[in-house]
């Protein structure tokens, strides 16, 4: 019979083999019907959502991408990356149906057997570019965030097509392709908001020359209030584009003070938000946001964002048009793969990845 309690993952040894190890994942221990949450994924006060710092009437912009390039439109663009560091779009180019194949290919790989995933885990995956796990950098964290996930860090079609779980293969590539020209019109302009007019092939492959896609499963977790699907943070990619599904539970930090802002899930709707390599490379005039997922008691929840970066070997600072205008530069010049690898060693810390880079 199914253990109820907690108890049994009261030795922490106990608990990581049966998540990490088997491959169970937190969905494994949600499955078991436990009453109380096993005690390493219980947060610290601080780091819990307390529902009085969140402010229900507040919304970050939801902007119309059907005419992106009217001047009112982009400059909309430009004024929410700048001043939320998130926003909406709806009436975009990618097809809801590519939407939908995508959510449904999320179930789908999380519904496999334990056995399977466990072939993708850090242990077990013939490549770093495909990666089954579970919370953000277990080693590192001193309390266990409630999510699994499948990493994919796109190299080409052939290296997908090989190494990808055929479960979700092809609607992953479908998401990121038909992506690629809302992400391509996004940057754009945000560049023209920075007077950079032109967009040669450098300039592309330094803002968007590698991307990783990530399926999110957070499932129903016992005592909600005490743990985090995501503990606070902020992206290091250029852009995030991500797809919610309808149960919601995003939050994003309001620029003054502690308090907190639900994004809610609008169908169809694609939530964009800027990451610490745009801050950068934008010397400070958008800005990336700390932002948190709460866990959820009595539904499951996925969700699949596009982390659109520049490629690791890339050097990124304030943008050379931006200095040349005068500007005085607040970060160095940085490779990309050590910012990134700074902000995976540890546990998740808001916005002190950035700081890494601050001149």
């Amino acid at each position: 019979m199914a253990p109820t309690l907690a108890d049994p993952f009261n030795d922490s040894s106990a608990l990581l083999e049966f998540v990490i190890n088997q491959g169970n994942g937190v969905k494994g221990l949600s499955e078991l019907g436990l009453s109380a949450l096993p005690k390493q994924y219980i947060q610290p006060l601080e780091e819990r959502t307390c529902m009085t710092s969140i402010e229900p009437q507040e919304s970050i912009p939801i902007i119309d991408m059907s005419n992106w390039e009217d001047p009112e439109v982009a400059k909309s663009i430009c004024d929410a990356a700048s001043k939320w560091g998130f926003f909406q779009i709806i009436n975009h180019d990618v097809p809801i149906e590519v939407l939908e194949n995508v959510k449904d290919a999320t179930y789908r790989f999380f519904g496999l057997p334990a056995e399977v995933k466990n072939k993708y885990s850090k242990e077990h995956s013939c490549s770093n570019n495909v990666r089954f796990g579970t919370s953000f950098t277990p080693h590192a964290e001193k309390a266990l965030e409630w999510k699994d996930f499948l990493s994919l860090f796109y190299v080409s079609e052939e290296e997908a097509s090989s190494l990808w779980p055929s479960t979700c293969r092809e609607q992953v590539l479908d998401y990121m392709k038909e992506s690629e020209v809302v992400i391509k019109q996004l940057l754009q302009v945000l560049m023209k908001g920075l007077d950079v007019n032109v967009i040669d092939e450098t300039k592309e492959l330094l803002l968007m020359g590698s991307m990783r896609i990530n399926l999110n499963y957070y499932p129903k977790c016992p005592n909600p209030e005490l743990t985090v699907g995501v503990g606070r943070h902020s992206d290091v990619s250029t852009l995030t584009i991500l797809l919610q599904d309808e149960i919601g539970g995003l939050f994003v930090r309001k620029n003054e003070g502690d308090n907190w802002i639900h994004v809610p899930p609008i169908k169809g709707s694609l939530v964009i938000n800027v990451g610490d390599a745009l801050q950068i490379l934008s010397n400070g005039r958008y800005r990336s946001v700390e932002h948190r997922v709460v866990a959820n008691g009595s539904k499951n929840r996925i969700s699949v964002p596009i982390f659109v970066n520049p490629r690791p070997t890339d050097m990124i600072g304030p943008l050379p048009e931006l200095i040349a205008s005068g500007e005085k530069p607040i970060y160095k010049q940085i490779l990309y793969s050590d910012y990134v690898k700074h902000f995976f060693r540890k546990a998740h810390d808001g916005k002190k990845t950035v700081e890494f880079a601050e001149l």
